[in-house]
């Protein structure tokens, strides 16, 4: 499967899910079948991040498009909630940054002591540390998928080279973000489907043959606000 052909599943699923939640304002079927699209974008940025030929345009570009989609989310998030919330493209730019600083950290050149396996392991828990920082961050500033989402980005990218070591990083990143919702707002059967269908998306994820197929660079950037405004038009 190339990149177009993920890109293609998460933008049907992440426009199914959007259309289910401004519908009917709780979860559906279609709720569930959009638990696919985030991951799918979670490993394009770390793909991307690997791939880009110019990571500051990649970075700017991320940014200017979270600024540039905020008002139509905010439109479509009031749609089903009152609170405010920071769309999905802060959580992907952070993301993003987590993965940058994570690198800039582990391949500095330091003198923190002479032992080189006690130098690498200290840079690599320094890293880490602050990748958490930043989960920390989008949580409390309400990023779509908080804490999760920055999570995920940087375990498809720390696993990028191991397949089994990310599919297990990532099913039990999805277990425990689904027990923690059990254990702050008690058990619902649905807590269950969503993690099911949050895992789902690995497989095509593990399809992935490395090729970029049809070149679609803008459509997705594009996509999402303006998606957004059609349906808060639609069902406000």
């Amino acid at each position: 499967m190339t990149s177009f052909g993920l890109k293609m599943i998460a933008m049907v699923t992440m426009l199914i899910d959007h259309i289910g939640f401004a519908a009917f304002h709780y979860v559906t079927w279609m709720n569930l079948l959009g638990r696919i699209a985030f991951p799918i974008f979670a490993f394009q940025i770390s793909e991307g991040y690997v791939h880009t030929k110019n990571l500051k345009k990649y970075i700017g570009r991320l940014f200017v498009f979270a600024l540039a989609s905020q008002p139509a989310f905010m439109l479509f998030h009031s749609l089903v909630s009152k609170e405010i919330a920071l769309n999905i493209f802060f959580t992907l730019f952070v993301g993003l940054v987590a993965i940058i600083v994570y690198d800039k950290i582990t391949q500095r050149q330091t003198s923190l002591c002479k032992n080189g396996t006690l130098d690498k392991m200290i840079k690599h828990s320094l890293a880490i540390f602050v990748v958490i920082l930043l989960g920390i961050f989008a949580q409390i500033c309400k990023f779509d998928y908080g804490f999760f989402g920055i999570m995920i980005i940087f375990l498809f990218y720390l696993f990028k080279s191991n397949k089994m070591a990310m599919i297990i990083s990532f099913i039990i990143a999805c277990t425990l973000k689904y027990s923690i919702n059990i254990l702050r707002f008690g058990y619902h059967f649905y807590y269950i489907l969503l993690c099911i269908f949050t895992v789902l998306p690995i497989i095509f994820i593990c399809l992935y043959n490395q090729k970029q197929g049809r070149k679609i660079k803008y459509l997705l950037y594009f996509f999402y606000p303006v998606h957004l405004l059609i349906l808060y038009f639609i069902f406000r």
